[in-house]
C-alpha cells in the first residue's frame, strides 16, 4: 500500500470511528446525564422538554454528520479496493438500517414530536392536556425504539470494526 493512500485510510478509519463515538456516546449522555439531569433540576416539565428538543435537535445534527462520514468511509474503503480494510456485508447492513433508522426519526418522527409538544403545552384545560401528553407519548415511545435500536447497531458495528482490525493484523479466533 502506498504512503498516501495508507494515510487516507487511517484517516478514513479514524473518522469512521469517531463517528461512531458521537454516535454511541452521545446517547449514553444524553440518556444517562441529561434526561435525569433536566427531570432533577428543572423547575418543570415544559421548560425540561423544551430543553430536552433543543438537546436531541442538536444530537441529531451529529448524527447526521455521523451517517454522511460511515456512508462516505464504507464507500471509500469499499472504492479503494484494499483487502485489509474491506467492507463486509454486515458492517454495510448494519450502517444502512442505522442511517434509515436517524431519516424516519430526523425527517418524520421528531418534527411530529415538536408539533405535539407544543400543543401539549398550549393546551388548556386538564383532559385537553392529558390528551394532547397522550399523543405526544405515543410518538415518542417509537423515537426511543429507534434510539435504542441505533445505539445497539452501533456498539455491534463497533464490534465488527474491531474484529476485522484483528483478523487484519492476524490475530487468530
Amino acid at each position: 500500500m502506498q504512503g498516501l493512500r495508507r494515510w487516507s485510510l487511517i484517516g478514513c478509519l479514524t473518522m469512521e470511528w469517531l463517528a461512531l463515538s458521537l454516535w454511541v456516546g452521545g446517547l449514553t449522555v444524553l440518556v444517562g446525564g441529561v434526561i435525569p439531569a433536566v427531570f432533577n433540576t428543572f423547575g418543570g416539565q415544559e421548560s425540561g422538554g423544551v430543553f430536552l428538543t433543543k438537546a436531541f435537535e442538536n444530537y441529531q445534527r451529529f448524527l447526521v454528520g455521523s451517517a454522511v462520514v460511515l456512508c462516505g468511509g464504507l464507500a471509500y474503503r469499499r472504492w479503494s479496493g484494499e483487502a485489509a480494510v474491506t467492507v463486509g456485508w454486515g458492517e454495510a447492513v448494519i450502517v444502512a438500517v442505522m442511517v434509515a433508522s436517524v431519516g424516519i426519526i430526523v425527517l418524520v418522527l421528531h418534527p411530529q414530536a415538536v408539533f405535539l409538544q407544543e400543543q401539549a403545552f398550549a393546551a388548556s384545560g386538564e383532559e385537553a392536556k392529558r390528551e394532547a401528553f397522550e399523543a405526544l407519548f405515543r410518538v415518542l415511545m417509537p423515537i426511543r425504539i429507534l434510539y435504542t435500536v441505533t445505539a445497539i447497531l452501533g456498539v455491534a458495528l463497533m464490534a465488527v470494526k474491531a474484529r476485522a482490525s484483528l483478523t487484519t493484523a492476524g490475530v487468530s479466533r
